[in-house]
Formats: structure tokens, C-alpha cells, sequence
């Protein structure tokens, strides 16, 4: 039996936990975007991005499990849906040849992210899903979520975000977390306003004061994984996780970057090598893509975290974060019907009620 910890005192499902309006693959194919419109002075410039995009980004194998266990999509729905996902890469490679490959191996995924992108390209929407979710996952039982990676690697973790929205998935994109730490090296470090003091747990004890603090290399990297030092753990984490996103963010759309195509390029070839996509992405889809997503503002990009119906205790004694069924419901539908702008408006009026 599930033990609810939150259902004794009256239990209300946790609301849309916002985060800041970027994210980072929206940036990626929006500086694609600008670099074409480069091209047109560059000559051969959007040429050589491309060859950088294709040869050093790695292809997933086997990201999609077997088309008849999958969600039927209308062929006339012209939404996409983006499994984004961090993963730490293995100390010899092997963890992360595995994972291109589609099996399973002992690697986890440490930030699951779906990012939907509507029919009309008017607005980009990023939900995170926290690791200890506790969900079906088909052939295994009822487990947190992050272990789908573990026991069936790419193709196991779209299968149970499908199962659990009903939802076909288009694209799946990994990133490897040393990818977020190369960048904010390469942009110089990058700012974060931090709201809980709190010490890393590895053994360089990095220290994040209250405030605004620059972010760079390793110490980036602990500040995206720790959970810890806080109380509620997971949640705090995946706030962190977008607060680091938006901040790289926001020097990556900076006049100073956006009007440089070499720096865009010296971007995109910096990241490139921590890319994983599946092999219906390429530098020509995220071209077309990214020239749909240019005219987006920050006000049409938005992040938050798929709500849960408390934290509680799993038959083996593990601390677990509960599905909101309803809420589940409602954001599969949202996403069937190209309605999550609509979805989100009678979300934030019930918060304001």
C-alpha cells in the first residue's frame, strides 16, 4: 500500500510550480535561425553551422519504442512535443553508447523535461517532471520515473511519459550535464539570483549564498544537481534547474550574442559534442524549425513543473512523489487538442480564486 504523507491533514495537489521563460533547445533553434538570416551576407556560413550541427551532435539509435504501443497522432496536428533529457555521461563511455543504442544500463536521468510546441508556433511550453514521480512503466510496475532509464533506456522513458499523458512524443534530445557546465565556461560564467543558502555535498563543498551569484564550470554543474541540502529536495532542484536555464538563457539572447554569428556558432560548436538527438533531427529540421520559432518573445516561452498530489511512501519504503491523476488527464487532452495556452489560463485563474 502507498502511504500519502499529505492525505491525514486534507490533501490539496500541488499547483503549477513556474519557472523563468526559456529554455535551452528554444535557443538553440532560434540561434540557428539568426545565423540564416546571416547567411545571406555570410554566403557559406549557415553551411559550415550546419556540418558542425550534424557531425558533432550524437544520434540516438533507438529512441522511440515500437510504433504499435504508441499514441496515435492526427496527421493533421502540426503541434511537437520534445522529450528533453540530462543525463551524466558514463566515467569510460560506455553508460552513454547504451543509452544511443536504446538499452538499458545503470545511468538515470537526472532532469526530465517535455517541451511542447503548438500547431500555430505562437508559444513554446516546457514542463519538468520530478525524478521520484511514482508511475506505471510498462513491463515493470509502478516505480519513480527515473529508473525507466535504468531498466530500458531511451525508448522505456518515452514509452512511460506517452502512457502517462497519452501523448504521442516527435523528438527526444539528451543532454549530457558537462554540456550546461562547457557553455557557462565558454559565455564566462553566468548570474543566478538564489534564494536558499546551501553547500554542495561533494567534496569541493562549493558555497551558494543568498543572492546573486555567478555561476561557472564545475560549481554550475553542482548547482543544477543538488537536492540534498533541501527540504523539499526534488522540487527545489528542478526550480534550480530552470533558474540555471533561464540565466544561460538570458546571455545567450543578449544583443551582444545574438548579433555575432561567430559567437553563435562558437555556442553551438561548444554544446554540440554534449548533444544527443534521435535521427529525425537534424541540422535542417532544427533550421526549418528554428526560423518558425524566431519572431517568439520571452512572454511566449514558459516553464513549469508538472504538479503532483503529495509526497508518500512506496510499498518498499522509498520516499515518492504522487500523480495527480487529474492533473494528468487535463495536460494530455491540452496537448491532443493544441489547447495548452487555454489549459494554463483556467490553471492560473483557479491559483488566483
Amino acid at each position: 500500500m502507498i502511504e500519502n504523507k499529505e492525505l491525514d491533514g486534507g490533501y490539496t495537489p500541488r499547483r503549477l510550480a513556474r519557472g523563468k521563460k526559456r529554455t535551452g533547445l528554444v535557443v538553440l533553434l532560434s540561434a540557428i535561425a539568426v545565423v540564416v538570416v546571416a547567411a545571406v551576407v555570410a554566403g557559406t556560413y549557415l553551411g559550415s553551422l550546419a556540418q558542425t550541427f550534424n557531425t558533432k551532435t550524437q544520434v540516438i539509435g533507438e529512441a522511440f519504442p515500437d510504433e504499435d504501443s504508441r499514441p496515435i497522432k492526427s496527421p493533421d496536428d502540426g503541434s511537437l512535443n520534445f522529450l528533453l533529457l540530462g543525463v551524466d555521461h558514463g566515467a569510460d563511455g560506455t553508460e552513454t553508447s547504451d543509452l544511443l543504442e536504446g538499452g538499458g544500463t545503470d545511468q538515470r536521468s537526472d532532469s526530465m523535461m517535455l517541451m511542447h510546441i503548438p500547431e500555430d508556433r505562437k508559444g513554446v511550453y516546457v514542463m519538468s517532471i520530478v525524478r521520484d514521480l511514482y508511475t506505471d512503466i510498462p513491463g515493470y510496475g509502478s516505480q519513480k520515473i527515473n529508473a525507466t532509464m535504468a531498466l530500458g533506456g531511451v525508448p522505456l522513458v518515452v514509452q512511460t511519459v506517452e502512457g502517462m499523458l497519452d501523448t504521442k512524443i516527435d523528438h527526444v534530445a539528451m543532454i549530457d550535464f558537462d554540456g550546461f557546465k562547457e557553455l557557462t565556461t565558454a559565455l564566462g560564467g553566468v548570474t543566478v539570483h538564489n534564494d536558499i543558502e546551501f553547500y554542495s555535498t561533494d567534496n569541493k563543498k562549493y558555497h551558494y549564498p543568498v543572492g546573486d551569484i555567478e555561476l561557472k564550470g564545475n560549481q554550475a554543474l553542482r548547482f543544477v544537481r543538488e537536492r540534498k541540502p533541501f527540504v523539499d529536495g526534488d522540487y527545489q532542484r528542478v526550480r534550480n534547474q530552470q533558474k540555471f536555464i533561464s540565466a544561460v538563457m538570458d546571455e545567450l539572447l543578449s544583443k551582444d550574442t545574438l548579433t555575432n554569428p561567430a559567437t553563435i556558432f562558437e555556442v553551438i560548436d561548444t554544446v554540440s559534442p554534449f548533444l544527443s538527438l534521435d535521427n529525425g533531427f537534424d541540422a535542417a529540421t532544427a533550421t526549418g524549425l528554428g526560423l518558425q520559432l524566431k519572431n517568439l518573445r520571452s512572454s511566449d516561452i514558459e516553464m513549469f513543473t508538472l504538479p503532483t498530489a503529495g509526497s508518500g511512501t512506496s510499498p518498499d519504503g522509498q520516499s515518492i512523489e504522487l500523480p495527480d491523476e487529474q492533473a494528468l488527464v487535463e495536460i494530455g487532452e491540452a496537448l491532443r487538442t493544441n489547447t495548452f495556452r487555454q489549459y494554463l489560463d483556467r490553471v492560473n485563474l483557479q491559483d488566483q480564486e
